[in-house]
């Protein structure tokens, strides 16, 4: 293990912030950072040695390597942890923007909803699949509703858990003749 890796390790070890998911992702982080700064040519480096030019290197690769915005901008959060720990804040800029790394694009601004027509909704063979299918589209549920249909206990009331707030609910189902 090379001298960075380890005290970037050690730092990590000594310094336990957030999570345990938190940790170790800033672990793996900091160890794929240091080794990219071994490959850059950065050799015999260690942690209170982080400059701005290893920075600057480490963000023009990581635009080279086309990564997304959200990537980078979890990276330079452990570069950020790494320089505060060391005490080099100011070796990293405050600002993304600095960097010219844009804003984060979540997928959900567009809508990835399907609208079946009734002749496909007829072409499905099974009742239960057609009708977990018709409650999807009327609800906006998400496709593991349909093993609830199944379960169905209570005449006229179809239990199903919402979406986005995770809750339990309860959905009247009223059968016309």
């Amino acid at each position: 293990m090379r001298d960075l890796n380890y005290q970037l390790k050690q730092l990590c070890h000594r310094n336990r912030d957030g999570s345990y998911s938190t940790q170790a992702n800033r672990q793996r982080m900091l160890n794929q950072i240091a080794s990219q700064l071994h490959e850059m040519g950065y050799r015999r480096m260690s942690t209170h040695s982080l400059k701005p030019k290893h920075v600057d290197a480490l963000v023009k690769r990581w635009f080279a390597e086309d990564m997304s915005a959200g990537t980078i901008k979890n990276r330079m959060n452990c570069l950020r942890w790494w320089a505060a720990k060391v005490d080099r804040r100011n070796v990293v800029a405050r600002s993304n923007d600095f960097y010219g790394i844009a804003d984060r694009q979540f997928v959900s601004n567009s809508s990835k909803a399907v609208t079946l027509e009734n002749q496909h909704l007829l072409a499905v063979k099974d009742d239960y699949v057609r009708m977990s299918l018709e409650l999807q589209q009327a609800f906006g549920a998400s496709p593991e509703i349909p093993g609830l249909v199944h379960n169905w206990q209570y005449p006229g009331v179809l239990p199903w858990r919402a979406t986005l707030r995770d809750q339990d609910s309860a959905l009247p189902i009223t059968v016309i003749p």
